[in-house]
């Protein structure tokens, strides 16, 4: 029961991070035709969701070790680590897009 349950939730992390990738942020670059600043509006919105996504995570790991569900506890850490690349990779290309506006003149 513990392993179909650890693997249940590690997929759902794994989907929803995709889902949102594509559909939260995608869609709103999308959306924003353009507007850089719609476009850094969204970045960061979709790092403020993987930031509770994280948390959530790290939540059910430790309810997981409080009922010593040691193999949630170990797909829910993986899962963190997975939802922290993701949170760096996004805060990465928002330093990196903001710093490339900021040098190219385009700055309000």
């Amino acid at each position: 029961m513990d392993l179909a349950f650890a693997i249940s939730l590690f997929l759902l992390v794994t989907a929803w991070l995709v889902l949102d990738w594509v559909f939260g942020l995608g869609m709103d670059v999308w959306a924003a035709q353009g507007d850089q600043s719609q476009i850094d509006a969204a970045g960061l919105a979709h790092i403020s969701r993987t930031q509770v996504l994280l948390v959530v995570v790290l939540t059910v790991a430790v309810l997981a070790g409080i009922n010593r569900a040691w193999r949630t506890v170990v797909a829910q850490v993986l899962a963190a680590l997975l939802v922290g690349g993701v949170l760096m990779a996004a805060q990465r290309a928002a330093t990196v897009v903001s710093a490339s506006h900021r040098t190219s003149g385009h700055a309000a």
